[in-house]
C-alpha cells in the first residue's frame, strides 16, 4: 500500500476506536431509565453518575495530552483501549451503583489519552493539503456513535438488559484492538522552528509545565480554546436539556424526544462535517487562516437556527432548527483539531489538543449547570435560544484569530 493510500487507511482504523468510545458514551444516557429500576436511583444519582465520566476526561486531559509528545503515540491509543476493554468487562459484573460510577469514571481516563495522541499521528500523516478533510471524517465517527449508540443500546437493553450492552462493546473494541497492533504504524515526528532561530530548537522545555506553558503562551492557541469553550458549551448544553426541552414543550414522547434530540443533529453534522473539511482544506491553500474562517461561518450561519429550536412552536420548523443547527456545527467541528495544528508547534501537538479538550468539558460542566439554573427563572427555550449569543461571540474571536494567524504566520516545519 502506497503512503498516499495509507494516510487515509489511518484515518479510517482511528475512526472505528472513535466510535466505540462515543457509541459507549452515549449508550448509557439512553439506559439510564433501566439503571433506575435495577439500583432504585434518583434523578441526581444519575446525574453523578453521567458526570463521573465528564470531569475524569476533562481532568486528565490536561496531562493526556504530553506523554503524546514524548512517547509512542500508537502505544497510549492501544493501552487507553486496552484499558477501556477491561473497565467495559468489569461493568459487566457491576453490582451496585457505586460500582457502576467508579467504572464510569476510569472510562474516561482511557479516553483522554485517546483524542491527543490520535490527532497528532493524523496530523503527522496529513499535511495542510489534506488535515481538514482527514480530520473532519475521522471527526464523523463522533456522530455516527452517538447515534448508533444510542440506538444499539435501546435495542439491547429493552432485550436482553443493559449489561450486554457492554459485553458488546467490549468484545467490539477487542477485534479493533487486533486491527490497530497490526496495522497502525507510528508516523515520524516533525519539528517546528522560528525562522529567526532557524539551526536551533527552540523549545520552552519538555516536561509537562514547560509544555502547557508553551501552547497557553500563544495567544492564537488560546483564543482557539475560548473559542472551543463556547462552542463545547452549547453542544452540551443541547446534549443535556434538549430531550427535555421537546418532552415538555412538544409533548413527545420519552422515546420520541430522546431520538429527536440526536439523530436530526448528529445525521446534520455528519454532512456538516465532511462539507467544513473539503471547504477549509481548500480556503487554506489560499489563505493560512483559511480553517479558522470556515469555522466562523459555520457558527454565524447556526446563530439563526439556534433562536428557531428556542423560540418555535411548530414542530416541521423545530425539526429545521435542529437539521441547521447540527450542519453548522459539524462545519466549526470539522477544523477544531486542524485549526488547533495550524498554530501549535508539532512538537506540543498532542498536548494542546489535551489542554483544549480538558478546558472545553469543564467549561461545558459550568455551562449545562448554569443552563439549568438560568431555565427556572427564564424558561428553557429562552436559554437555549440564548446560546446564539455564544456564537457570535465565538465569530468574533475566530475571525480575529484568522487575521491573527496570517501575519503571525512566520514558523515553518522542517
Amino acid at each position: 500500500m502506497t503512503q498516499k493510500n495509507y494516510k487515509w487507511y489511518v484515518v479510517g482504523l482511528l475512526w472505528f476506536v472513535c466510535f466505540l468510545y462515543y457509541a459507549d458514551r452515549q449508550a448509557v444516557f439512553t439506559l439510564f431509565p433501566l439503571l433506575r429500576v435495577e439500583f432504585h436511583l434518583s434523578d441526581m444519582q444519575l446525574g453523578l453518575l453521567g458526570s463521573s465520566f465528564m470531569w475524569m476526561y476533562a481532568a486528565f486531559g490536561l496531562v493526556a495530552g504530553w506523554p503524546g509528545d514524548r512517547f509512542s503515540r500508537k502505544g497510549l491509543i492501544l493501552a487507553g483501549l486496552l484499558f477501556w476493554i477491561c473497565i467495559s468487562a468489569a461493568t459487566v459484573f457491576s453490582r451496585n451503583y457505586w460500582q457502576l460510577t467508579v467504572l464510569r469514571a476510569f472510562g474516561g481516563i482511557s479516553e483522554a489519552f485517546y483524542f491527543p495522541a490520535t490527532m497528532s499521528i493524523i496530523s503527522s500523516y496529513h499535511g495542510p493539503d489534506t488535515r481538514s478533510r482527514a480530520m473532519s471524517l475521522h471527526q464523523s465517527a463522533i456522530y455516527v456513535g452517538t447515534v448508533g449508540g444510542g440506538s444499539l443500546a435501546s435495542i439491547l437493553g429493552k432485550h436482553f438488559g443493559w449489561r450486554l450492552n457492554f459485553a458488546f462493546f467490549g468484545g467490539l473494541g477487542l477485534l479493533v484492538f487486533l486491527f490497530l497492533q497490526t496495522f497502525l504504524r507510528e508516523p515520524k515526528r516533525e519539528i517546528y522552528v522560528r525562522r529567526q532561530d532557524a539551526g536551533k530548537q527552540n523549545w520552552t522545555g519538555s516536561s509537562l509545565r514547560g509544555a502547557i506553558t508553551d501552547v497557553l503562551a500563544s495567544p492564537l492557541a488560546l483564543r482557539l480554546i475560548i473559542a472551543f469553550i463556547g462552542t463545547n458549551s452549547v453542544a452540551m448544553i443541547f446534549m443535556v436539556w434538549l430531550p427535555s426541552f421537546l418532552f415538555r414543550k412538544f409533548h413527545m414522547s420519552l422515546f420520541m424526544a430522546g431520538t429527536s434530540a440526536t439523530v436530526y443533529l448528529q445525521a446534520a453534522s455528519v454532512v456538516g462535517v465532511i462539507c467544513g473539511g473539503m471547504l477549509a482544506d481548500k480556503l487554506a491553500r489560499r489563505d493560512y487562516g483559511g480553517r479558522m474562517r470556515t469555522q466562523a461561518f459555520g457558527v454565524l450561519a447556526g446563530v439563526p437556527f439556534l433562536l428557531l429550536i428556542g423560540w418555535t412552536l411548530s414542530v416541521k420548523v423545530l425539526i429545521i432548527g435542529m437539521v441547521g443547527f447540527g450542519f453548522c456545527k459539524g462545519i466549526y467541528d470539522s477544523n477544531t483539531w486542524a485549526s488547533l495544528h495550524d498554530v501549535v508547534r508539532p512538537e506540543y501537538r498532542a498536548t494542546a489538543v489535551g489542554v483544549m479538550n480538558s478546558l472545553g468539558w469543564f467549561g461545558s460542566g459550568v455551562a449545562a449547570v448554569a443552563i439549568a439554573a438560568a431555565s427556572q427563572r427564564f424558561g428553557m427555550g429562552l436559554c437555549l435560544s440564548a446560546t446564539s449569543l455564544i456564537y457570535v461571540a465565538v465569530a468574533g474571536i475566530l475571525l480575529w484569530n484568522a487575521s491573527m494567524t496570517v501575519r503571525a504566520h512566520s514558523v515553518h516545519a522542517v
